[in-house]
């Protein structure tokens, strides 16, 4: 195994366009070039149909769990035993995927959430179906996601090769919002025509589709990544891998106090929807839809671009904190729900351009530790931060809660941009090109050049 980053996964940075970072390399792609790969393309087939189930099962298992216990608390408990596996076994889960082969991995996960959403559907659809049946079901769909997580993340470098990375991450993104705006809609049909356990055993169905794009890859047209061999310390290893990097540790740093204090949506906006403009879940359905339309445009948008420069991650995390806080001052609903648009935007972009950034950093023998760490720390983080901004919420109201979310997010951002800066031996450069402002990171010899110029 290599220590550094790899030639293949790593293209050395420019460092008069951004912070040190590893960029992509410099290709313009057109916004679906990633589905000209016919392996790619059978994946994401599969997850089109696979996300719109589990956003099914979603809202069906959130709505079962009141059924039979009339308790939010009780729905609380099953979306944190489902988050519980990720937080105590995400890095032993990464070396796992380090040490397998990512397709069979995968066909096993798959199988196993599929057999698990099934075995819901049939309690449910028999009326035999009691709370610790949920509970246990959430635990088993968390811990095969401690491996198919990171698996899935890091097996799109296999699909598409680090040429097409950034679009391809960028469509799946686009592809799991997609379906945030399909699958609620039509649990909530099933639910309320048929029942609850139809929406389980959609789902449940659906994973055929992922399983049977998998089975139809053609081996020999993946890119071969080295895997790590069996040995002590791995853990330990991947976790130093990072430390080791600023391109890949100060973005994990920064994705984890924007999860955990900036993206608690289900707080902040249903105490907006509730307390502040006391219009109820029609407008707390409106104020998500509104923001998945956003991270959909914001997905495409990525897909559309060639590179993902940490210049550009730090300017959109930035963006998104100022758009919280302006958001929290907002005077009327709509001008609350239209923000909503540019949030999904913002913090879509926020999202890829991290998820493609650390990928194209890391050797590929260390890209399921390092991706099962970035994960971690992104899922784990709104459960985290949940109680704390719902705190500040409850006491000082929604308005506060949320500025204090956005600014948190913006001064990590800063912070984290002017650390980036000075590793990279860089400094801030205002001036003035064609008639218009400019400002700028450039190296410093660069900027004591200048004078001289």
């Amino acid at each position: 195994m290599s220590s550094g980053p790899g030639a293949a996964s790593a293209p050395a940075p420019d460092p008069h366009d951004s912070p040190p970072a590893s960029d992509p390399l410099p290709r313009k792609s057109s916004m679906f070039s990633s589905l000209k790969v016919r392996n790619y393309r059978l994946f994401f087939m599969g997850q089109v149909v696979s996300n719109i189930g589990t956003w099914m099962q979603r809202i069906a298992q959130d709505w079962l769990v009141l059924s039979l216990t009339g308790s939010s608390a009780a729905v609380g408990i099953t979306t944190a035993l489902q988050f519980l596996p990720m937080l105590l076994f995400g890095l032993y889960g990464g070396v796992l995927v380090d040490r397998l082969r990512k397709r069979p991995a995968l066909l096993v996960t798959q199988s196993s959430m599929a057999l698990t959403a099934i075995a819901l559907a049939v309690l449910t659809l028999t009326g035999h179906v009691q709370v610790w049946h949920v509970y246990v079901a959430a635990f088993a769909v968390g811990l095969a996601t401690v491996v198919d997580n990171p698996a899935r993340q890091s097996f799109v470098s296999e699909l598409v090769g680090p040429g097409q990375l950034q679009n391809a991450v960028s469509l799946n993104s686009a592809n799991f919002q997609s379906a945030r705006l399909v699958g609620p809609a039509v649990a909530g049909l099933l639910i309320t025509g048929v029942g609850t356990g139809y929406a389980f055993l959609f789902n449940g169905l659906s994973f055929i589709a992922p399983l049977t794009g998998l089975l139809l890859m053609r081996a020999r047209e993946l890119h071969v990544v080295e895997r790590a061999p069996r040995g002590k310390g791995q853990l330990r290893e991947g976790v130093r891998y990072v430390t080791g990097r600023p391109e890949l540790i100060w973005p994990i740093v920064l994705v984890g106090f924007v999860g955990t204090f900036a993206f608690n949506f289900p707080v902040y906006l249903s105490a907006f929807a509730d307390d502040v403009f006391h219009a109820g879940a029609g407008a707390y359905s409106m104020f998500n839809t509104l923001m998945a339309v956003g991270s959909v445009v914001g997905a495409l948008l990525a897909a559309r671009r060639g590179t993902a420069r940490l210049r550009l991650l730090i300017v959109a995390a930035m963006a998104f904190g100022a758009l919280e806080i302006l958001a929290a001052t907002t005077p009327t609903l709509w001008m609350f729900a239209l923000l909503m648009i540019p949030l999904g935007l913002f913090g879509m972009t926020v999202n890829v351009t991290t998820n493609t950034s650390i990928q194209m950093s890391t050797d590929p023998a260390m890209r399921g530790r390092v991706m099962a760490l970035y994960m971690m720390i992104f899922l784990g983080g709104s459960p985290v931060g949940a109680p704390i901004v719902g705190w500040i919420t409850d006491t000082y109201g929604a308005r506060i809660g949320l500025a204090a979310g956005g600014a948190v997010a913006a001064l990590a951002a800063a912070v984290i941009g002017l650390i980036l800066a000075r590793v990279g031996n860089l400094r801030l450069s205002v001036g003035w090109h064609g008639g218009h402002p400019r400002v700028r990171f450039v190296p410093r010899e660069q900027e004591q050049l200048a004078p001289a110029a």
